[in-house]
């Protein structure tokens, strides 16, 4: 099951808290201390569920969450 963290700095364009998938290869992952781990979660949807509890505004990564991406 795919394990998640959000950032904690937002987006500077949109204010968006980016959920990101930690199995990512991408080079999209924010550094280690700007990271709240979410846990495991099924899909990137639960854990922007559960990002939206610490943030006011969340979003899917465009590289590692990209289903859950909306802008």
């Amino acid at each position: 099951m795919p394990y998640f963290t959000v950032n904690k700095n937002a987006q500077p364009n949109s204010g968006d808290h980016e959920v990101h998938d930690l199995a990512s290869t991408r080079g999209c992952l924010p550094s280690v201390d700007n990271r709240t781990d979410l846990g495991e979660f099924a899909s990137c949807s639960d854990a922007v569920t559960a990002a939206k509890s610490q943030h006011p505004k969340v979003n899917g990564c465009y590289w590692c969450a990209i289903t859950c991406h909306t802008t």
